[in-house]
């Protein structure tokens, strides 16, 4: 390993994101002192990695590997309960630790179990995916889905330490570096404007793993989610600007079945947050236009069905980011100026909706 950037995570339980190509060597470091056993807990696709990590590991700790449903699949009760079945059948105590070891999905779902085993047992979060390591990874937020929508079962539990290695997304798709690189883009919307500059520069070069410009805007993007939830762990203030395009894009991900990739739904979400905003006589019509014209340089989209207000309404309304029925969005008052708009006219989000025109 070397050349590693390391984000502190404040807050009651303070924690280190290792950002570099390589850190995952430091792995068993990064692991309890007094841990005898590890839970590695991956998708299909990542199970060849997983076996390496258990020989890395497994010197003087029994390491089992839990094979989840890649994707938003593997965010459900019975995925969970097939893992807390694991720990106890290997009498996992409280001293022992789970790996998350994959994209924003499985982290999710190892955080969850993780929080939810014996009340609580360490968790070390290695991302594989861009979305992973900018977002799901970060901020201790675990969840799994229902039925009725996204995320709407967690829990608040922070990881010990997060190792982000880029050498794990050379081998990733440019498709699927692009979906998770939404996040970074909303990252540069409400605080960082750096990011922006960087893909309005090249946007090729941003989103390749290899070059200076893809690591700059990875750690500034992890960055400021760890300076935001390193002061509001439970969303009770500031952590909400976090939010910012994900209110309609939750609702888009449970219109499409989680078909979608979370990615492509915040960027329409995004765009649509950026037209309430303008509508609303926050944002100018450049900064609105500075949205469209960055997700599709990278070929991310920004138009959703005409017809499908009424359904995302609806889901927005059940939305877990609600408080006493009325809906809340984070918009902008400027680039890195967030803020919330509550409870918006009908009216209002109709007619942003239809500058979505898809």
């Amino acid at each position: 390993m070397t050349d590693a950037t390391v984000i502190p995570v404040g807050g009651d339980r303070p924690y280190e994101v290792t950002v570099g190509r390589g850190v995952l060597a430091g792995l068993a470091d990064a692991l309890p002192e007094a841990a005898r056993k590890v839970l590695i807990i991956h998708p299909p696709t990542l199970g060849a990695r997983a076996e390496q990590l258990r020989a890395q590991l497994g010197d003087d700790r029994q390491v089992l590997l839990a094979e989840i449903p890649d994707a938003e699949a593997g965010k459900r009760v019975e995925v969970a309960a097939f893992c807390w079945q694991v720990l106890g059948q290997a009498d996992f105590t409280r001293t022992d630790v789970v790996v998350g070891f994959g994209g924003g999905a499985v982290t999710d779902l190892a955080g969850f179990v993780a929080a939810t085993w014996l009340r609580g047992v360490d968790l070390v979060q290695v991302p594989t995916t861009v979305l992973g390591m900018v977002d799901a990874a970060v901020g201790g937020k675990t969840g799994i889905n229902t039925s009725e929508g996204k995320n709407l079962v967690g829990v608040f539990w922070p990881p010990r330490a997060v190792l982000c290695d880029l050498e794990l997304l050379d081998s990733l798709s440019r498709n699927e570096r692009v979906a998770g690189f939404a996040e970074v883009i909303k990252a540069g919307f409400i605080w960082y404007p750096e990011i922006l500059d960087i893909i309005e520069a090249d946007p090729e070069r941003a989103v390749d793993p290899t070059t200076p410009e893809f690591r700059r805007c990875i750690e500034l993007a992890i960055d400021m989610k760890a300076k935001v939830v390193g002061e509001d762990l439970r969303e009770a203030g500031l952590r909400e600007v976090l939010n910012y395009g994900h209110t309609l894009g939750h609702a888009i991900e449970h219109a499409e079945r989680y078909q979608w990739r979370h990615g492509a739904a915040i960027s329409i979400g995004m765009v649509f947050a950026a037209e309430l905003s303008r509508l609303a006589g926050r944002l100018s019509d450049a900064a609105a236009q500075r949205h469209r014209d960055i997700l599709t340089s990278l070929g991310l989209p920004t138009g959703y069905r005409a017809g499908a207000f009424k359904q995302l309404l609806a889901t927005m309304q059940r939305d877990k980011k609600s408080r006493g029925g009325m809906l809340r969005f984070i918009v902008l008052d400027d680039i890195a100026k967030p803020t919330v708009l509550q409870a918006p006219d009908e009216s209002l989000l109709f007619a942003a909706y239809q500058e979505l025109g898809d």
